[in-house]
Formats: structure tokens, sequence, C-alpha cells
């Protein structure tokens, strides 16, 4: 087994590398911005120099390399497919990529990233079927069955955030109406509120006039715990998994363990409501130390 697993997460607004040891304690972590204004070339570029960095710090020793991306490579194309960085969309990142680390690597969806490294290093650990769900600025989910990212026939398995539960609800940027995206991501929430409202606020703002009892944070909450419940109740009614991890910004709302798991419990098609529904404990590093796990069981 090679020493050290290498970990990359491509996001939209920052690059993150991490370099694991036999033992999983991390050795190095360092982030830049994506900057994704400058184009996919400019994003390469970056991932490249991180890697070099990564690799003067091992001193070229044997190493695994996975990297998180938003998105998944098209089984029919190998091209990205399905990003919101979407200078990514249609390009061979994957060779590109392998091109210039010279060396075989492995990438994987960002939400399929961060489930497994909660499933193998944080809070749903010794779970066999893990749906992970990340409301941030966007919304994904990941399968993780004994330990392995699900990613299905056409690498799509837990795109949960655009499934639509109102079509006649919100323009999404993937064409359709009313997906999940829409109405229970952090950037979901801030454009309805501002839509609705008036008012451009960010979502812990909405929270705490929520929480003071204004009428129109109070009915704004109400229906987004009942549009979470719903969403994820769907989850639940087709995989039925063991457990649910929440990671992302939105994530960090307390009310969703419990109003909005009542939520859930409504339109969940069963007698007995038993699926526990946890916060992350790895923070905004799933991604990243996910990545790296990646890299090691597929390279």
């Amino acid at each position: 087994m090679p020493a050290y697993k290498i970990g990359i997460d491509v996001g939209g607004t920052k690059i993150e590398g991490i370099i694991l040891d036999q033992s999983d304690r991390t050795l190095f972590r360092r982030r830049m911005p994506t900057e994704q204004e400058r184009g996919y070339d400019h994003i390469l570029t970056s991932i490249h120099s991180l890697y070099t960095m990564m690799l003067s710090r091992i001193a070229g020793a044997d190493h695994t390399v996975g990297i998180g991306t938003p998105g998944a490579i098209s089984r029919k194309t190998g091209l990205l497919k399905n990003s919101n960085t979407e200078c990514f969309n249609g390009k061979p990142v994957r060779e590109d990529l392998a091109g210039l680390f010279g060396r075989n690597i492995a990438v994987e969806n960002d939400a399929n990233c961060f489930a497994l490294a909660e499933t193998m290093m944080g809070a749903v650990i010794g779970n066999e079927l893990v749906f992970g769900i990340i409301m941030g600025t966007g919304c994904g989910g990941g399968i993780v069955h004994h330990g392995t990212c699900i990613s299905g026939l056409q690498a799509i398995a837990g795109e949960w955030g655009h499934m639509t539960i109102d079509p006649n609800g919100p323009a999404c940027w993937c064409g359709l109406r009313g997906c999940v995206e829409t109405v229970i991501s952090g950037g979901g929430l801030q454009k309805l509120y501002h839509s609705r409202y008036g008012e451009r606020l960010e979502l812990p703002a909405i929270i705490e006039k929520y929480r003071a009892g204004e009428p129109d944070a109070s009915s704004f909450m109400s229906e987004f715990f009942t549009n979470f419940g719903r969403a994820t109740a769907n989850v639940i009614n087709i995989l039925d998994p063991d457990i649910i991890v929440l990671g992302g910004g939105v994530s960090n709302c307390d009310e969703l363990y419990s109003t909005g798991a009542e939520q859930v419990r409504r339109f969940v098609f069963t007698d007995s409501f038993d699926t526990p529904i946890v916060k992350n404990q790895l923070g905004d590093s799933a991604g990243v130390i996910g990545a790296a796990f990646v890299g090691a069981q597929e390279c």
C-alpha cells in the first residue's frame, strides 16, 4: 500500500489539498482560491501547482491521488457534466489532470467524497448504507455502501439536488424548475427570500429573524422545513439508508435536526420513522478527505 494519500477538492470558490499518511493523519493541508472566472486552464494550472507542492512535501514518495469535483465524469463521453463550476462542463478533466500529473488519478463527485469522508472518519463511522446531503451554495447528495461510493449507471446516483419537488417553483440553472436546490440550498433560500420580501439576507440572518419570531421569516422557514422534509423523505422512501449526514453551511441550522426531522417523519412511507439525521463532524474539509480516500480505493 502506498505511504501517502493525496486528496484535492475543487470547489466553486476554493481548491484544497491534503496529504494523509498510512494512519490517516493529516500531514499537510493547503487552500487556494479557485478563481473560476479566469477559466478552465487557469484552474488546472492551480491544481497542478498545489499537487507539485504536495509532491515536494513527501519527497516524491509513493502515493495515490483522488480529485473531488462538482459534477461527474460522463460514462458516455468521458467529459465532466452537471458541474456548477460551469467552465468544467464538457472538459476531459480526468485526462487533462492525469497528463499534468504524469500518473493515474481518480475523480469523484464532491458530494460522494463528503459522504465517504464522514463514513470513514466522521459522524457516520460503522454504518453500512449512508446518504450524505450537502446544502451549501447548491445541493448535492452522495451514497456510500460498505465504505464505497455508489455512482450508478450514469454517474448520477445521489443527485438529490436536481430532483424536482415543485414543477412551478423557481428556475434552476440546470434548466428545470423547482429543483430541491432552488428551495433548500443556502443560495436558493437567499434568492427566494429576496424575491418574496425584497431584502437581501444571508441564511444566518434569516434564521436569526425566525428565532426572534419575525412573521415573514417564520413563514419562510416553516416552508423551508416542509420542503426539506418532503425532499429527504423521498430519498428515504427510495434508498432507506441506515443514516443521513448533513453538510454545507445550511447544516449549521440546529432546527433541521428537530423541526426539520419532524417534517421528514410526516412524509416517510413507514409505520415507524427510525432514520437518524445527523450533522457532519469534518466540516468543510470533508470533501478533500473523501477525495484522498477515493484515490486510495481506485488508484
